[in-house]
């Protein structure tokens, strides 16, 4: 539709569906989203990436969501989008939607950005991402986006335009996630020109799958969880809320705020529910406490990563290590991994945690056949 879906719509759309339960996806054999999507030994990849989402498949694992690269698609064009099309028809043989995401607010200050290089990957070892200077180390200073250029910004938009052309009726696609984290690196309302042009962008192409625009302050939302009060939604998020068909967010908090997060969404917009970013066991945020509770809600729920490899996103945020060092962590278990569910050799992290989610989309299945 080349509007906006009613609540009707959206409702009707999501509940034809399965309880999708999906997963963040880089390559545990890629060092960065970028490195999943360039050439560079492009080949040697993919065995890993294919081992990788066969073995999603066999947990019962039926949506993925995925990040593009803008360098890759402007310097290695073609051959971009015959990977991006290898990798929707390997998710697809395998039963997997995609979800796909264009904009990104979560970044590091100008000074402290450096663009993609083509080619091997420098990796630091032992930090979140691969990378010291990351989104999650609490810099200080407002962060830079590529789209800040005019020239980028316009760029930007023709690969939307080509990606969305190219998917806008293709079932295997599922969702249009129009910007990542909109206001994160202390933008705030920066982008929101941009995300408004995305929208009417995609829009205007008249997809069949809706589109979101995903938030991440909502776990500060709450302000007293013995209370039914809530603290108001800043400017830039609620725009991208209010433009979204289904509610996209991020929690990485406790069971306790994500229960109020969910309650708060689904009063406030009665919309079809997409978790987009969770799964955080150093504070709490673990498969046993919050899985139960997206599938007892029928929130759409994608856990950050898969299996453990170079993206590293099982070491703790640089964030959470201040948070430790400044005295405030008591509360956090180092002990635990942050992202990722399975080990590089695509053995469970924990395995009970594999058994739960097997068993919770085996009943949703179980309860569609029914309904």
């Amino acid at each position: 539709m080349n509007r906006q879906w009613t609540k009707e719509e959206a409702w009707a759309w999501y509940n034809a569906r399965p309880w999708l339960c999906g997963f963040n996806y880089v390559p545990s054999n890629c060092a960065s989203r970028f490195d999943m999507w360039q050439a560079h030994r492009h080949d040697e990849k993919m065995p890993g990436i294919i081992a990788e989402i066969e073995k999603a498949h066999e947990i019962g694992y039926n949506c993925i969501r995925i990040i593009m690269s803008y360098e890759c698609w402007k310097y290695e064009h073609d051959g971009y989008m015959e990977r991006l099309e290898e990798f929707i028809s390997l998710c697809a043989k395998n039963e997997i939607g995609v979800m796909i995401v264009f904009g990104n607010d979560c970044t590091v200050p100008k000074d402290l950005y450096t663009p993609p290089k083509f080619g091997e990957q420098k990796i630091d070892w032992g930090y979140h991402g691969g990378i010291k200077r990351s989104p999650h180390a609490g810099i200080p200073g407002v962060g830079y986006s590529i789209l800040d250029e005019p020239e980028i910004l316009e760029d930007f938009v023709c690969m939307i335009r080509e990606v969305v052309t190219k998917y806008r009726a293709d079932e295997r696609v599922i969702v249009w996630d129009v910007f990542n984290e909109l206001g994160n690196g202390r933008r705030d309302g920066k982008s929101v020109p941009m995300m408004e042009r995305f929208f009417a962008e995609i829009r205007a192409l008249d997809p069949i799958q809706p589109l979101t625009a995903c938030t991440y302050r909502i776990v500060f939302w709450a302000s007293d969880p013995q209370s039914d009060k809530y603290a108001p939604l800043c400017p830039w998020e609620r725009r991208a809320l209010e433009l979204s068909d289904v509610i996209s967010y991020h929690d990485y908090r406790d069971l306790q705020t994500s229960v109020t997060v969910i309650d708060y969404l689904r009063r406030e917009f009665d919309r079809p529910l997409f978790n987009t970013e969770w799964l955080n066991r150093i504070a709490g945020n673990c498969v046993q406490t919050h899985l139960p509770l997206f599938f007892l809600e029928k929130v759409a729920c994608f856990q950050w990563g898969l299996a453990a490899g170079l993206n590293q996103t099982y070491e703790p945020w640089d964030s959470l290590w201040a948070r430790y060092y400044n005295g405030e962590g008591a509360d956090l278990d180092f002990t635990k991994w942050q992202h990722d569910v399975l080990r590089p050799n695509l053995r469970p992290y924990d395995p009970h945690e594999i058994e739960l989610f097997e068993k919770l989309i085996a009943l949703d299945k179980r309860r569609k056949e029914t309904e």
